[in-house]
């Protein structure tokens, strides 16, 4: 399987912290590993920028946005419990929690509300994408037409040259 995306964690997560009581980040991603069967390699694949685990980022997203419906909150730093909106959430036994489910709350309108601009390159289907992902995407996009940009110039600059000879 996989390593989930970060909308995929956000009705797993709400379950385990439907407790009430106060987790640890630390501790929920351990869980989450677990209920995922994440294997080893998947637990310690870091994400492009090689600072951070993929998977324990995309918890903290799936924390973000269930924080910004009002639906967890962040008690202290590093900690994190279930808030009387995000009982009553897990109440409606809901199949999935995701981007568009949390529109329905007006803190999360107001925090997603910033116009984000289209893509370059097109791409229609963003949503899945955690901010680190999409910098990576277009990093990478952006290096790959550098790279064809330079090649074709090299092969430009190199059909008008004399061959060289070489002597060892």
């Amino acid at each position: 399987m996989p390593i989930p995306d970060y909308q995929s964690l956000m009705l797993p997560l709400l379950r385990l912290l439907g407790d009430g009581k106060e987790h640890r980040l630390r501790d929920v991603v351990s869980a989450l590993e677990q209920q995922f069967g994440l294997t080893k390699e998947e637990r310690k694949a870091l994400l492009p920028s090689a600072r951070q685990p993929i998977f324990h980022n995309r918890v903290g997203w799936a924390r973000t946005y269930l924080k910004h419906a009002g639906l967890l909150e962040a008690p202290r730093r590093g900690w994190m419990r279930i808030t009387e909106r995000g009982l009553e959430v897990l109440k409606q036994t809901p199949e999935r929690i995701d981007v568009h489910f949390l529109m329905q709350f007006e803190e999360f309108r107001i925090f997603r509300s910033p116009p984000r601009p289209p893509s370059p390159s097109g791409a229609a289907d963003i949503e899945g994408e955690t901010p680190e992902e999409l910098l990576a995407n277009a990093y990478g996009e952006h290096k790959r037409s550098v790279l064809s940009e330079l090649l074709e110039l090299v092969k430009k600059a190199s059909s008008g040259l004399a061959p060289v000879s070489w002597r060892p």
